[in-house]
């Protein structure tokens, strides 16, 4: 199983209406590609939010093959919604892990 992990800083002023769109339009976006079986969106606690607060988008998909597929074909247009929606709002950092 491979996850892939977009970790998040969001500026604070927008927190709540990025959640709302990840939940709503983002995730289920990326979900309906077909090459991910789960998702899940966690915020990370103890850290200074001073500067905004993180999260964590995890996806979960059977094989690199998937992934590379969703990355190949999917992944910019993705990254634009973003942009557009949230352009200098946020910053964000990606990994791709295997279960093991």
């Amino acid at each position: 199983m491979i996850i892939y992990n977009v970790t998040i800083k969001v500026n604070s002023p927008v927190v709540d209406d990025w959640v709302k769109w990840m939940k709503e339009e983002h995730i289920p976006d990326l979900m309906s590609t077909g090459l991910f079986v789960d998702a899940r969106l966690c915020r990370l606690l103890q850290q200074d939010e001073g500067d905004g607060v993180t999260f964590a988008a995890q996806y979960f998909c059977n094989s690199l093959t998937e992934y590379d597929t969703y990355i190949d074909e999917h992944a910019n247009s993705m990254r634009e919604k973003a942009n557009t929606r949230f352009g200098g709002q946020f910053v964000a950092f990606r990994t791709v892990m295997e279960i093991v």
